[in-house]
């Protein structure tokens, strides 16, 4: 469950990465255009991408964060961490066995 969590996770962050990627060379292409109101879009535009690019950053070090801590436990405890995932195990085996 953690690998697919993580597995979502990196997928999300990449897909926000591309789509920051795109607004940039979006921008870039449109740089030529002359106007008060396309200025005033531009302007607007790399300031949120500004944001969104550290709100990304802020979330890839929560991510990473989160890794570790599950990391250090298993490595920490051992035998939990097996009792957990047998736990889960057995539990989603007979929600499954039920249907």
């Amino acid at each position: 469950m953690l690998e697919t969590t993580a597995a979502q996770r990196d997928k999300l962050l990449d897909d926000l990465r591309l789509v920051i990627s795109d607004a940039e060379e979006l921008l870039r292409m449109t740089a030529g255009e002359v106007g008060d109101s396309t200025a005033e879009l531009r302007g607007r535009i790399q300031s949120r991408l500004q944001e969104a690019r550290v709100e990304l950053a802020g979330l890839q070090d929560a991510a990473t964060a989160q890794v570790k801590v599950a990391d250090e436990f298993v490595h920490e405890h051992p035998w939990q961490s097996i009792g957990i995932a047998a736990a889960i195990g057995v539990v989603v085996g007979l929600l499954i066995a039920r249907r």
